[in-house]
């Protein structure tokens, strides 16, 4: 592919514009995929801006893997088993109730669109993304079982979509429906998926038990998701059911088998890439409009509008009657925290990538019924969803009057007084060693009788707040003197004094200091 100078500059406008809208978006309060995909909405409309294409295969083989991987990684099995029936209630059964509801609405209100067509279009919509909602709900403290939800409902549900997606696809292109194929396809979709990304999972923790090279573990890391997906996409298994099973697997597997240095480089690592993949992703959605809109010049605008409101409209009612019907039967679990998690169901860029793949003629040689319209709908709901429901999430939570809870901050603590009373213990077996000095060990022992002190006199109602003002005065002196560290080797670098090597090297073990300082 040959870039000229001028695919070069617009190349370099866009990705300044994407900057700009990045840094605009925290400091306005707007999460960044609802900046992000109203950004490229706006700048598909510059007139001279050439059609940026989308394809498929870009979101869906490409991006979607590494995304779902590090976001199963970071599941909690506890948070899993505990939530597996709203899970299950939101993942699998709503989304057949919204691929149900949106193929009846689409095939009555379109004129001629057929059920398999139609069917196409509800399981496209169905699957949620919950990157905007949960960036909401934490900035606001929303409970974490509630944010806990809304992102393991995420992980399964776009398996269950997609392997609905692409069954109504085989029923559209070949004009044919059997309950028997339907059956099989799905069955073997999903247990083909979960063997296959256990088999993945084990093959790569067994690996990496015998890897000890940073560098080596976490690119090996940052390719599970395609070692996963790729596998289990050409048996006809479910990719993302696999990748998602890996990477749960993984999560629970990998403390015992990494290093510290491979953790610190692959969280770090993992942070940029999935922020940088998640941005071009939701710019290059509110790239797509224009060029849809270009194939749709036979319908009327007022029309398109129309079916546009009434698919989206659809989308978000569905998930509101349902949740309260059969989401928590548990008196415990109050209606605002159900009406909460039915807010936020907004749609992401797996559905506009589900919608672009769709063939573009039939087995028989016709062209795929509505292609052009049910992505052009895809895109509407997508839109709809995170500006309606994003913008407005948090005057929900605030109507709500949905409180914070101090179950994370607990627990937190709880691990660390653990953890410093583990190393109380492990130092008493130590002392009676020869190569222990007893002066090094009694500082050792006021080092950590101070740090489990303090965790217990966060949750202490009868604490005076000494240890914590002590903590916080000691905070700051240290980062004084990490400052004056600093300035130091900064100014032996630049004297030429000591090598940039070792200059970034002490800088780095300073920096790691300043960062144990925010616990």
């Amino acid at each position: 592919m040959h870039f000229t100078t001028h695919d070069q500059l617009i190349l370099l406008a866009l990705l300044a514009v994407l900057a700009v809208l990045l840094i605009a978006a925290p400091k306005l309060r707007v999460p960044y995929p609802i900046f992000l995909v109203c950004g490229g909405l706006a700048l598909g409309f510059v007139p001279g801006m050439p059609t940026i294409s989308l394809p498929p295969e870009i979101v869906l083989v490409a991006v979607l893997p590494p995304l779902l991987y590090l976001s199963a990684y970071r599941t909690s099995l506890r948070d899993l088993r505990a939530n597996a029936r709203p899970i299950a209630i939101l993942a699998i059964g709503l989304v057949a109730a919204t691929t149900i509801a949106v193929a009846v609405v689409a095939h009555a209100a379109v004129d001629d669109m057929s059920w398999s067509a139609a069917f196409v279009l509800g399981a496209v919509v169905a699957p949620t993304d919950p990157i905007a909602a949960t960036a909401i709900m934490r900035r606001l403290g929303v409970p974490r079982g509630l944010v806990s939800i809304v992102e393991s409902e995420s992980l399964v549900n776009d398996g269950t979509a997609l392997v609905l997606f692409r069954v109504a696809v085989v029923a559209a292109l070949s004009g044919e429906f059997s309950v028997w194929d339907v059956s099989w396809r799905f069955v073997w979709a999903v247990v083909g998926g979960v063997a296959i990304g256990m088999i993945v999972g084990f093959l790569v923790a067994e690996t990496r038990r015998r890897v000890d090279n940073p560098p080596v573990e976490v690119t090996i890391s940052l390719m599970t998701g395609y070692f996963a997906f790729i596998p289990a996409a050409a048996v006809s298994a479910s990719g993302v059911i696999s990748v998602v099973t890996a990477g749960v697997y993984l999560g629970w597997r990998t403390p015992e088998l990494t290093s510290v240095q491979s953790r610190l480089q692959g969280e770090a690592l993992w942070n940029i890439v999935a922020f940088v993949l998640n941005a071009l992703v939701f710019a290059l959605v509110g790239l797509q409009l224009s060029s849809i809109l270009d194939k749709l010049t036979g319908t009327s605008g007022w029309q398109l509008t129309w079916w546009a409101i009434l698919v989206t409209g659809t989308v978000i009612l569905t998930r509101i009657v349902w949740l309260p019907i059969f989401a928590w039967r548990n008196k415990r679990k109050p209606f605002t925290h159900t009406f909460l998690i039915s807010w936020a169901g907004m749609r992401g860029a797996v559905s506009l990538a589900a919608a672009l793949s769709i063939p573009l003629a039939t087995d028989a040689g016709p062209p795929f019924p509505h292609r052009d319209l049910i992505i052009f709908l895809t895109f509407t709901v997508i839109l709809g969803t995170l500006v309606l429901q994003g913008l407005t999430l948090p005057a929900v939570i605030r109507t709500l009057r949905i409180q914070p809870d101090t179950i994370e901050e607990e627990e937190d603590a709880q691990a660390r007084i653990r953890a410093a009373e583990a190393a109380l213990e492990r130092l008493e077996e130590l002392t009676a060693e020869e190569w222990v000095r007893d002066d090094t060990a009694e500082r050792m022992r006021g080092l950590y009788n101070f740090r489990r002190n303090r965790f217990t006199s966060r949750f202490d109602e009868e604490s005076d707040g000494a240890i914590e003002e002590q903590s916080r005065a000691y905070q700051r002196l240290r980062r004084e003197l990490l400052d004056a560290e600093r300035a130091a080797v900064v100014e032996l670098g630049r004297s030429g004094l000591i090598s940039g090597d070792v200059a970034n090297r002490v800088r780095r073990d300073l920096d790691l200091e300043d960062a144990r300082l925010e616990i």
